[in-house]
């Protein structure tokens, strides 16, 4: 029972924090920019089409943060966080070293590491998978995984191309 008490506090905390971090990129909520403004950032940073990345990212954080907390299709929305929090890392936070005082990856990694936790151990007794039977077979888990990674991998690097070029053409 303790097991599943703990997993429950992991998929509270997490989901809740996720869910306003992205609602804040798509709804404004919690002093964030909106669906226009992440797009609008994101245009800035290289990505193409603005719109599609807004919805990944900032879809990916709230419905991904939605389903750990409810225990609902854990791995489907532990592979929504693990893909945000990737591209996070690797586009927006790496430069900036480790520590989040520096503006660097310690928190998304924290995020990801959590919710790729919760999908290999599953969300415990009090989750709507539980209580359904829910499970979902580790291979389609593994390939939605790999799909997604590929998916921020040629997100990152065409933003990361894009945005030189940008810099380049200015200067």
């Amino acid at each position: 029972m303790s097991l599943s008490i703990g997993l429950f506090i992991l998929r509270l905390v997490v989901g809740l924090l996720l869910m306003g971090h992205g609602s804040q990129k798509v709804f404004g909520w919690f002093g964030g920019h909106g669906f226009v403004g992440t797009s609008g950032w994101l245009k800035s940073m290289g990505f193409s089409p603005a719109w599609f990345w807004t919805l990944l990212g900032g879809g990916g954080e709230f419905v991904g943060g939605l389903l750990l907390l409810l225990g609902f299709l854990t791995p489907l929305g532990a592979i929504a966080v693990i893909a945000s929090m990737l591209m996070a890392v690797v586009r927006f936070h790496w430069s900036a070293g480790l520590w989040s005082t520096s503006g660097g990856f310690e928190y998304p990694l924290v995020l990801l590491a959590v919710s790729l936790g919760l999908a290999l151990t599953g969300p415990g007794a009090y989750a709507i998978d539980s209580a359904l039977g829910l499970v979902v077979p580790a291979l389609i888990f593994w390939v939605l995984l790999a799909v997604s990674v590929i998916i921020v991998a040629i997100g990152a690097i065409t933003s990361t191309q894009a945005s030189k070029q940008a810099t380049q053409q200015a200067a």
